[in-house]
């Protein structure tokens, strides 16, 4: 089995190491970006300079990525806004065409002879400990690297990248929470290979802790840390979740075990058509749930903490009115659907409603005046407690979710706007219309893998 291993590792890693000839483009591209950025910068009225970034920079980029990083580094004594207009001004001098994104600060995006080019502006601080926005850390990363990552590294680099690509564990955007292209270097450089990553990783017992350059300062509550060789106070897989974590143990188990190249690629399963979803929908006899609305028109690493959040809160709330949630999940794209999955839709008139111990007497007598004149029955008394049985105030999950009371639970900013604007509530087999949208995402959610 050790020779299946290495001989598909092998076959990877040649697959997806740029030949000579795509080296020498990028290298071209990324040439020429570099002296516009030079020329960019020399009308300016403070000093700067350029350096590029990330994998390409590293030598970790795999075969077809088109991905350039260049970064225009400032002195730290400028202000902010002075920052961002002369960032902004370099990136639309270097990518004329480009258009503007907004990260901390904002920065120039666009495409140059195929490349996707991102033009950031950052400050030139003499160490991370004087980093006054989040990508001054990055020219660092890039340098340590650099001094530590040779061809064969870089090699081994690639293929652990395209596993996690191949498993859907590869990229540290706040939809995905998997691991950062710069983690992933880290890890390898740690075991000294991918296979040794993937052996060790199938045996982990979270947490667990990498600390490369031995700083031994700050403890992190995270699944997975690896201390930031460059700053001692930032664990590099702190975006990283337990699920995406454990995804990656999963597949480097099943690797190990019946090693295939197509663990090395990304499956997306056929979109599930409308009769498909009504299908699964009365085989398994719940009663989905969907809200849907126009998606916040704000970038994606905003976007989805807010989902979630909306999603966390519905659910909560569905659950403790006894409707009982199976499993949720958060769809976007044009639309936005918060869709959950229900073993109970509908509860009897009257619910059960336990008051305090008796002997607890300010807070017993409230709760017994509050109710000995009302509609309820009761208070009547079991363990000690003062009880009720109160008329319900959503019998069925459905007229919760379509009342005012749906904005009341815990929502992201932009989902409670995007709500109170206006918004649809799918019931049942009615669910079955969001197969035009998102028939991917719910052929996933009905035959879900690790």
């Amino acid at each position: 089995m050790s020779d299946e291993v290495d001989a598909v590792i092998e076959r990877v890693r040649e697959r997806v190491t740029p030949d000579a000839a795509e080296q020498a483009e990028l290298q071209a591209v990324a040439a020429r970006l570099i002296g516009r950025a030079n020329a960019a910068i020399e009308p300016l009225p403070v000093g700067a300079s350029v350096v590029q970034v990330g994998s390409t920079a590293r030598g970790t980029w795999t075969a077809g990525d088109r991905d350039v990083d260049i970064f225009v580094c400032f002195p730290p004594d400028i202000e902010r806004e002075r920052l961002a207009e002369y960032g902004l001004a370099v990136g639309h001098e270097v990518l004329p065409g480009g258009h503007e994104e907004y990260a901390e600060h904002p920065y120039v995006t666009g495409v140059v002879d195929g490349y996707e080019v991102d033009l950031v502006p950052c400050y030139d601080v003499a160490d991370t400990t004087a980093i006054q926005s989040a990508v001054d850390r990055t020219p660092f990363h890039t340098r340590y690297l650099v001094e530590r990552l040779d061809d064969d590294l870089a090699g081994e680099v690639r293929v652990c990248k395209q596993f996690m690509k191949g498993v859907g564990v590869y990229g540290s955007d706040l939809k995905t929470e998997g691991f950062s292209g710069y983690l992933t270097e880290l890890l390898v450089l740690e075991h000294g290979g991918f296979r040794a990553l993937v052996e060790a990783a199938a045996s982990w017992t979270p947490p667990v802790r990498f600390d490369p350059a031995e700083h031994g300062q700050v403890e992190f509550d995270d699944p997975l840390v690896v201390v930031d060789p460059t700053d001692p106070e930032r664990n590099v897989a702190a975006v990283l979740s337990a699920d995406q974590l454990a995804t990656f143990q999963h597949y480097a188990r099943a690797l190990l075990a019946e090693p295939r190249e197509s663990s090395f690629e990304r499956s997306d399963p056929d979109p599930i058509d409308v009769e498909a979803v009504r299908q699964r929908i009365v085989a398994r006899d719940t009663t989905p749930i969907a809200v849907r609305f126009d998606a916040p028109d704000i970038v994606a690493d905003q976007l989805w903490p807010q989902l979630v959040r909306s999603l966390d809160g519905i659910t909560d709330e569905l659950d403790r009115r006894g409707f009982d949630v199976l499993r949720s999940r958060a769809f976007a794209d044009g639309t936005a659907v918060l869709f959950v999955e229900l073993e109970v839709s509908e509860r009897p008139a009257v619910e059960r409603h336990v008051g305090p111990p008796v002997h607890v007497e300010d807070h017993a007598r409230g709760f017994y005046e509050k109710y000995v004149d009302s509609d309820a029955t009761g208070p009547f008394i079991e363990d000690d407690r003062y009880v009720v049985e109160r008329e319900r105030e959503y019998t069925t999950a459905a007229a919760f979710v379509e009342s005012e009371a749906l904005l009341d639970v815990a929502l992201g900013t932009h989902v409670a706007s995007a709500l109170e604007s206006d918004y649809a509530v799918l019931v049942g087999t009615a669910v079955t219309e969001l197969a035009g949208e998102f028939g991917v995402e719910l052929a996933r959610y009905f035959d879900p893998k690790p």
